[in-house]
């Protein structure tokens, strides 16, 4: 029970809460569980029941999906959330189960094995089953703790392992109180978030060219109507009325503002949104779906000045984009969930950014933006990111703030601002340093026009990805088995 309470205290730090030392706190109970614990087994259970309370708790908007949006019963919706919830605690279960497996010190359980183990556990559910790496503690930090410093030189990861390192560093302290170890601990941890906090103030990139006027438009359609044939004439308007009303250089529309295949998209209706951004010298990003031979894709093109390009989305969402088992689970997407055009194809993993509006635009669509080492792939070629998405599946939940948050963590890491064009929300602009600079309310239509910044140059994390905060994990490992008496 206090593990699943622990678990549930930390979803406090993320947003829209922003109480960012729960997380800390959070893994100071779990820690001082795992180090009490006897056998593997005990330890298992207990990482499992703080990843049920964190996630059942965090990401329980899983059930608005498939309940207000799938269709499905109540009951059996609730038990999809469990189950689902169940699912990506169980590498922090291997975590514990590992943690027995070594007979160490208790300083090296508590600053090197520990930290590691949670960090790596975080990585592994980022991974599994095609990934789902959220409400991992780093993106707790955003926006404004001091271990966000880490960002751009480590990523997301080694944020979170900046987080675990001062758990254990508190724990450390608290066994051995006013010793010479103790105060060395603490030394320890002001060191740790001083460095944070200074390496916020470096200049990792470099602006590029002029500022950039652009327009990021939220349709604001409700999802039970988005894919209506009876209410298409009444999206298309509201995109070219919201469209022609911005004298934006770029002009943004969200996933899917256009609910059918680009070919049928009218070629008159289409005309008139090019000769309006050509005025501005300018161009315009739409989402809708694509149809290339026998295949469909989720893409993002662009009309305008320059000529006509377009990205496809890479990682699909299983069971909403892709049908894993198709023989076997094809009928669950059909018959059950209703999810329109829920067999797409992947448009691959190295796609150029898009060059429009005297810049070079890395599009990311839904949730690719909470995959860091695929972001930087665009880079450092792209001085712009854009996220289109369309969290309407989720109702009023917090997914869709959970999801900007993540979007601000990209925009440090990579020292690019970030623009979010939603259909109700979170439309945003986010700056270099992750902050978000200008915003719509959800569930409103409206334009959000700003002023941005395109950027040059790596950060560390752009160059290196993942690899540094794994090769930093395998040492610490590595050391604790080096310590280890058996």
């Amino acid at each position: 029970m206090q593990t699943l309470l622990a678990g549930a205290l930390a979803v406090f730090g993320f947003a829209p809460f922003g109480m960012f030392p729960l997380s800390v706190v959070a893994l100071v109970v779990l820690f001082r569980v795992w180090h009490r614990c006897e056998s593997a087994a005990q330890a298992a259970r207990a990482g499992f029941t703080f990843g049920m309370g964190l996630f059942s708790f965090g990401v329980g908007w899983v059930y608005v999906a498939l309940h207000d949006y799938g269709y499905m019963h109540p009951l059996l919706a609730i038990t999809a959330t469990l189950l689902f919830a169940a699912l990506i605690s169980s590498p922090l279960a291997l975590a514990g189960y590992a943690l027995m497996r070594f007979r160490t010190s208790e300083r090296v359980r508590l600053l090197l094995l520990m930290p590691a183990l949670w960090v790596l556990a975080e990585w592994l559910r980022g991974l599994m089953f095609t990934g789902f790496p959220w409400l991992a503690f780093g993106y707790a930090q955003v926006p404004d703790s001091p271990l966000l410093g880490y960002a751009p030189v480590l990523g997301v990861y080694g944020v979170s392992l900046a987080v675990s390192v001062s758990a254990g560093l508190l724990l450390f302290v608290s066994q051995v109180r006013w010793s010479a170890a103790g105060k060395s601990a603490l030394g320890g941890l002001g060191a740790l978030w001083l460095l944070g906090a200074a390496l916020q103030q470096v200049a990792w990139t470099q602006p590029n060219g002029d500022p950039l006027k652009v327009s990021l438009l939220q349709g604001n359609i409700q999802q039970d109507e988005k894919f209506s044939q009876e209410k298409l004439v009444a999206t298309l308007e509201t995109y070219r009325r919201l469209a022609q009303g911005s004298d934006a250089r770029l002009i943004v529309l969200p996933e899917t503002a256009f609910p059918l295949l680009r070919h049928n998209v009218p070629p008159y209706y289409q005309q008139i949104l090019r000769d309006h951004v050509r005025q501005n010298g300018g161009d315009i990003l739409i989402g809708a779906f694509e149809k290339e031979g026998g295949s469909y894709f989720n893409s993002v093109y662009s009309l305008g000045s320059a000529e006509s390009q377009h990205y496809r989305k890479d990682h699909l969402v299983p069971f909403g984009e892709f049908i894993p088992l198709r023989g076997v689970l094809g009928w669950f997407i059909n018959e059950v969930l209703q999810i329109p055009m829920g067999d797409l194809s992947s448009g691959g993993d190295m796609q150029a950014p898009l060059a429009v509006a005297g810049q070079q635009v890395a599009v990311n669509i839904c949730y690719e933006d909470v995959f860091g080492e695929e972001i930087i792939r665009a880079l450092p070629q792209a001085t712009l990111l854009v996220n289109v998405t369309n969290d309407a599946w989720y109702g009023e939940s917090n997914a869709a703030v959970q999801h900007n948050q993540m979007s601000q963590m990209r925009a440090r890491e990579t020292g690019r601002m970030m623009l979010r064009a939603t259909n109700t929300g979170v439309t945003s602009v986010i700056g270099t340093d992750g902050q978000v600079l200008a915003q719509l309310l959800q569930h409103e239509e409206g334009v959000l026009t700003a002023q941005v910044q395109g950027y040059t140059g790596s950060t560390p994390y752009v160059r290196w990805g993942n690899v540094a905060v794994l090769i930093l994990l395998a040492s610490m490992l590595g050391a604790a088995a080096r310590y280890s008496r058996l």
